[in-house]
């Protein structure tokens, strides 16, 4: 076992091992290095630790330091330096019209070496550019070419599943990835679809390509000639990931398809036989798959987003207060406080309206409803062989007469205007308030 520190250059790519020299270093620090072009500063991802022997690869290079305050200035003054030297190589490719795209720009520690990194589809002369920037910055100049998915690598994005890409967050290492793949992983061959912002095919791909082979042995592919239970059919579909497929079932008359698990059947060595050759049955034999009983799931229940909230205590319905009211006005608090009986309305008149009952009663036979709305009052003094003579008109009441004290209990009778002829309106008749 071998003690080490793994450190990464510029956070965009391998874990190197370095040898710590006994001093401790923690995760997350950044440290100063030896490399083959002289000190160089990394980040460390991983504190003291021990590996394998096999998995170092000597020479061991060791730790120069842990990166002090003079350092952090250094690595400043290098970020300007590499934010100048990106502007000005583009403006000399503009000047040299060079078919190449600038991608990165990198410093070294020391300040005697830049690097730029550049895309191109073919083979580009940069001599003349690399004598104009050397000229201008006084240093060591070297131009490295590298490929669509460095390029990603090297500045980072979002993918189209919403994440970043996962050559920048955690891809070490470009493995092949072929079309192949996403056919039996059963996605659209869409070139738009499988490919990822580089124009290659997707990383991704290949992280699920091993489960993908060992569903595929056990699952018959499109097209297969199998026996179910029903009878005999051809595959017409396949689901992987559930391992079920679907069947058209050989007979007369309209095709029948059905869905069945792939333990369910058999599939024919060699295909459909030949005319007149019999048919293999391989499920007679076959004990029947147990499973256990599935719930039933509902597909127009909507997915539960929030925690169930606690159900609220059953409100009791309150009792609606009614007015009992009459037409003489509001009854007594012992009247309103008393409960409802089965002929409520007969008893509210008898109570309301004992002295008005009391005078229809002492009423002459002989007397003229005044108006629609109620009976006009009649004194007590009127003479009672007042129905025995003829009828006259009705003579207008005096003011004095009108403004007469009414008996207690009795209702005052709302006025009406009479319908008769103002021509035919008695001079003497006014209105009482």
């Amino acid at each position: 076992m071998t003690e080490v520190i793994s450190v990464k250059f510029k956070n965009h790519g391998k874990n190197y091992y370095f040898d710590p020299c006994g001093v401790p270093v923690e995760t997350g620090a950044t440290v100063i290095v030896n490399t083959a072009r002289g000190l160089e500063a990394a980040q460390c991802v991983k504190g003291n630790h021990e590996v394998e022997d096999s998995e170092v690869v000597q020479p061991l290079r060791t730790l120069a330091r842990i990166a002090t305050e003079a350092d952090m200035r250094v690595l400043d003054i290098n970020a300007k330096r590499e934010q100048e030297a990106l502007v000005i190589c583009r403006e000399k490719i503009q000047e040299h019209g060079l078919d190449m795209k600038l991608v990165d720009v990198e410093c070294s520690f020391e300040g005697n070496k830049i690097l730029f990194f550049f895309t191109s589809d073919g083979r580009v002369d940069f001599r003349e550019l690399v004598k104009d920037l050397a000229s201008v910055f006084r240093s060591r100049i070297e131009l490295r070419q590298i490929g669509v998915r460095d390029e990603a690598k090297m500045l980072g994005g979002i993918g189209i599943c919403g994440r970043p890409y996962c050559c920048n967050q955690f891809l070490t290492d470009f493995h092949p990835v072929s079309t192949k793949m996403a056919k039996v992983q059963s996605m659209s061959l869409n070139p738009a679809k499988i490919s990822g912002a580089c124009g290659r095919l997707m990383c991704c791909l290949r992280y699920e390509q091993q489960a993908y082979e060992e569903l595929v042995k056990a699952v018959p592919k499109v097209g297969a000639f199998v026996e179910t239970p029903a009878g005999y059919g051809v595959v017409t579909s396949v689901n992987i990931l559930r391992s079920s497929l679907k069947v058209k079932l050989d007979g007369d008359g309209d095709p029948v398809i059905k869905n069945y698990q792939a333990d369910e059947i058999a599939v024919i060595p060699g295909g459909r036989p030949k005319p007149g050759e019999p048919l293999p049955q391989l499920l007679k034999d076959r004990p029947k798959p147990v499973r256990e009983p599935e719930e039933p799931e509902d597909d127009w229940i909507a997915p539960s987003l929030f925690g169930e909230e606690p159900e609220a205590p059953a409100e009791q319905p309150q009792k609606k207060k009614r007015s009992r009211r009459s037409r003489g006005g509001r009854k007594s608090g012992d009247a309103a406080q008393q409960p409802k009986q089965d002929a409520p309305v007969k008893e509210k008149s008898e109570k309301a309206e004992p002295a008005e009952k009391s005078e229809k009663s002492e009423k002459p036979a002989g007397a003229k409803r005044s108006h629609r709305g109620g009976r006009r009052h009649r004194s007590a003094n009127k003479n009672p062989n007042a129905a025995q003579q003829p009828k006259e008109p009705a003579q207008p009441k005096a003011p004095a007469e009108q403004g007469a004290k009414k008996p207690e209990g009795s209702r005052r009778p709302r006025r009406k205007r009479s319908h008769r002829p103002k021509g035919d309106q008695p001079k003497g008749e006014a209105k009482s308030e």
